[in-house]
């Protein structure tokens, strides 16, 4: 199942909505086929087991993920596969939340007799399909804070000057963050400030991640880097509210991003209504590299799930831009207390990923 897991993690950003699935199946004391789902979601992870299997299928134990489909979408059930397939056994980590799933595959396959072993490494694989998960059951993607920081918790200086705070390894581990999830997003006031690309470079990436600017007015220029590679490979999705101008609309529709209106609050959008939009549209993993007020905004919405920090070797001072806006306490009591998950070394830079959930 761990070698399952590590499959699966292979298909984070590739293959939303559907959930990234690992698959081994084991025959004898030999792994005779493994998969895991492929880029746009098809095939699933049990059919690119299957097929490499073959004939050596029949009598194998296959050790899933997530509990195998049980309805007809697009290809025909996971679980219908592994009962023509032969296989006598089959372990998984967790049940599926979907509705059109939740347990059928499980009783598809014990009602062809063959044994089910449920909830081996359930807690690793809820990490992994975090996303597919909250999407399901909430209505709403993981989000992940990235913060880019100094020692004294500064963003850039009172002039705006960022480049670059933290070094190349850093950057690299950025991209690679973008790669594993189906979105990065920023505020229009970092699109503005920035005019970010926003895509992963250098990795090799198989799918380019949804390039997602919360923008109530439509401020950020059609001719920016953003309205100017916009594609169908390489989309960018416009979040505005409903008093953007229909001019602007017009200006943004010609580049071939996607505008999406969202209702409004009295801070501007309104963000769970913004991130519900982004999981009905398929979205699970959302990684925010926006500025500390959209930060602070989803850390007190309850919004965010993760902070993945990169802290360099500089002292900018209080007169800097500070990596988190005001979150309104007034008893430390009340502070946000996250957990520590990992920590690494990045040449001369600390990366730390914080569970807020």
């Amino acid at each position: 199942m761990a070698h399952s897991l590590r499959l699966a993690a292979r298909g984070l950003g590739n293959v939303w909505p559907n959930p990234a699935v690992g698959c081994v199946l084991v025959k004898d004391g030999l792994v005779v086929g493994r998969g895991w789902t492929q880029p746009g979601g098809r095939p699933h992870a049990e059919v690119r087991a299957l097929q490499q299997a073959g004939p050596a299928a029949r009598g194998a134990t296959a050790y899933v993920t997530l509990e195998p489909c049980a309805h007809h979408g697009q290809t025909p059930p996971c679980a219908e596969a592994l009962i023509a397939a032969g296989v006598a056994r089959v372990v998984t980590a967790l049940t599926d939340p979907d509705p059109r799933v939740s347990g059928k595959g499980h009783r598809m396959l014990h009602s062809a007799g063959i044994a089910v072993t449920e909830g081996v490494l359930t807690d690793e694989a809820t990490r992994i399909n975090a996303g597919f998960l909250k999407r399901v059951t909430r209505g709403l993607p993981f989000v992940t804070l990235k913060l880019a920081t100094t020692l004294d918790g500064r963003i850039a200086t009172a002039s705006g000057d960022s480049r670059w705070i933290t070094g190349p390894l850093s950057r690299r581990k950025v991209h690679a963050l973008r790669m594993s999830h189906d979105a990065v997003m920023v505020g229009s006031g970092t699109a503005l400030a920035d005019d970010p690309d926003l895509t992963v470079r250098e990795l090799g990436a198989l799918r380019q991640p949804v390039r997602v600017v919360l923008d109530r007015l439509l401020r950020h220029d059609p001719a920016s880097r953003l309205g100017r590679t916009a594609t169908a490979d390489s989309p960018v999705w416009l979040l505005h509210g409903p008093k953007a101008p229909q001019a602007r609309r017009a200006a943004w529709s010609t580049t071939g991003a996607k505008l999406i209106e969202v209702a409004e609050d009295e801070g501007g959008l309104d963000l769970t209504a913004a991130l519900s939009a982004l999981a009905q549209k398929g979205i699970t993993r959302v990684l925010c590299e926006g500025g500390g007020t959209l930060a602070a905004g989803l850390v007190m919405a309850g919004l965010a799930d993760e902070l993945a920090i990169f802290s360099g070797g500089v002292l900018i001072g209080a007169d800097g831009r500070s990596a988190l806006g005001p979150l309104g306490l007034s008893a430390l009591a009340d502070a946000p207390r996250p957990t520590l998950r990992e920590s690494q070394t990045l040449g001369p830079d600390l990366y730390s990923l914080w569970s807020l959930v």
